[in-house]
């Protein structure tokens, strides 16, 4: 019987941590204070708030990532233009080898001289492109300098 008195009994359930988080605090916020925490802690993108107010208050680095839906939508667009602009480019050159495969010299010519009209458009709007493309960045995707 002595034996079993001196024993641990086990109990059961998950270990205990060797640093327990015990010491408790509480603050109160106005509606404008906690709406701008929630905006905060939701731009952080950490999975507890708990967690996300200790790293503010100790100063831990910790990076919030903004979206703006608008400048992805353009950043897609111009991703689905590019590819359309090398496809017309691949058709370009197979259209001027079966233009001088099935037609005679002359009027081979011609048609290039209409394609090459097409051409100078295309170019020029790619160029338009390129100064709307840099007048976006400029406007819009400046970098927040940090603090």
């Amino acid at each position: 019987m002595n034996e079993n008195s001196n024993r641990k009994q086990n109990k059961g359930g998950r270990k205990l941590k060797i640093d327990p988080s015990i010491h408790r605090h509480v603050f109160r916020l106005t509606d404008e204070e906690n709406a701008r925490l929630l905006s905060l802690f939701e731009a952080s993108g950490m999975p507890n708030k708990a967690k996300f107010i200790i790293s503010m208050l100790f100063d831990k680095e910790m990076k919030s990532v903004k979206i703006d839906k608008g400048t992805v939508d353009f950043y897609m667009r111009l991703t689905s233009f590019h590819s359309q602009f090398r496809s017309v480019g691949v058709n370009y050159n197979q259209i001027v080898k079966l233009l001088y495969r099935h037609f005679s010299e002359k009027k081979a010519a011609a048609f290039l001289f209409k394609l090459e009209k097409q051409t100078a458009e295309m170019a020029m709007l790619c160029q338009k492109i390129i100064q709307l493309t840099d007048e976006f960045e400029a406007k819009y995707l400046k970098k927040q300098p940090e603090k």
